[in-house]
């Protein structure tokens, strides 16, 4: 069964840990977009989302959103959850990144 609590890492190096899941699904954490250098100073940016219940679903689908510290960007994230075969736990997920745009010509750039 596969539950989101605890701490993720990328194959870039991006980290994301989920400190509360709650009964209802819905999580709540932080996420550190690359990897810390020993010399730089790195924001953690709070995210919340939710998962389904692994009690209908034991590899569920899940989404969270990233409100990024200091910066006017959003980062939606949906993926699901996957067990192997020797029980690892693996996420799979899609994101957008949406920035400020300074006017609607402007828009066609500001997502990713």
């Amino acid at each position: 069964q596969c539950l989101l609590s605890g701490s993720w890492r990328s194959d870039t190096g991006c980290r994301m840990v989920v400190s509360v899941l709650g009964d209802d699904g819905s999580f709540s954490g932080s996420y550190l977009p690359w990897p810390a250098a020993d010399d730089s100073e790195i924001l953690t940016s709070p995210l919340k989302g939710s998962q389904q219940d692994t009690g209908l679903v034991p590899q569920p689908i899940f989404s969270f959103t990233v409100h990024w510290q200091l910066q006017a960007r959003t980062t939606v994230f949906l993926g699901q959850c996957y067990v192997g075969t020797n029980g690892e736990e693996t996420l799979h997920a899609l994101w957008l990144l949406r920035e400020a745009a300074e006017s609607p010509a402007e828009d066609w750039k500001a997502t990713r």
